[in-house]
């Protein structure tokens, strides 16, 4: 597990929290960059150029992460100790389970009525449902410290995203 100073928020002098302040992110990712960027380092030694370069990528990965809320949520469980799965365990609540066939349905009618408006339902309720994970998220991992809770919610966001691309295939496939 990292140590919080080792970590992509402790990196940007950040709390670790799920709900951050993203101008003072930016901000912090900025300063770390103008004193790591490869460029101040032209005339240094190839290991002092390395290192920068290893710095400056570390500085962008992390300023990636923490910006996307799914990313850091995914993030946050990983460095608390919580393995997601994401590949293995595809357990989820029966009532999301239920709101997923008919989400399915909704777009396999879409595609084959080639209903335009009936994919923009569609992606309207993933926003919306998305949103709420983002909600929940912030309950769960700054409120109630339930990672375990919140790894849950991470894999139905990841099932929402995976949807949200398949109605923007069907989108540009011509419904």
């Amino acid at each position: 597990m990292l140590s919080a100073e080792n970590d992509h928020f402790g990196l940007f002098g950040l709390p670790r929290r799920y709900e951050i302040d993203l101008v003072a992110l930016e901000k912090a990712w900025l300063a770390v960059s103008a004193q790591v960027h490869p460029d101040r380092y032209a005339t240094a030694t190839p290991a002092a150029r390395r290192v920068a370069m290893q710095w400056a990528a570390r500085a962008n990965e992390a300023y990636r992460v923490l910006r996307n809320p799914l990313a850091r949520a995914r993030y946050l469980c990983e460095v608390q100790g919580v393995d997601l799965q994401v590949e293995t365990n595809t357990a989820m609540s029966p009532a999301f389970l239920m709101q997923q066939l008919e989400w399915r349905e909704q777009l396999d009618e879409a595609r084959q009525r080639k209903d335009a408006a009936l994919l923009d339902d569609l992606s309207q309720a993933l926003g919306q449902a998305r949103a709420a994970a983002q909600v929940r998220l912030a309950v769960l991992l700054d409120q109630d410290n339930d990672v375990a809770g919140a790894a849950k919610v991470v894999r139905e966001w990841m099932f929402l995203e995976k949807l949200e691309q398949e109605v923007e295939s069907v989108r540009h496939d011509g419904a």
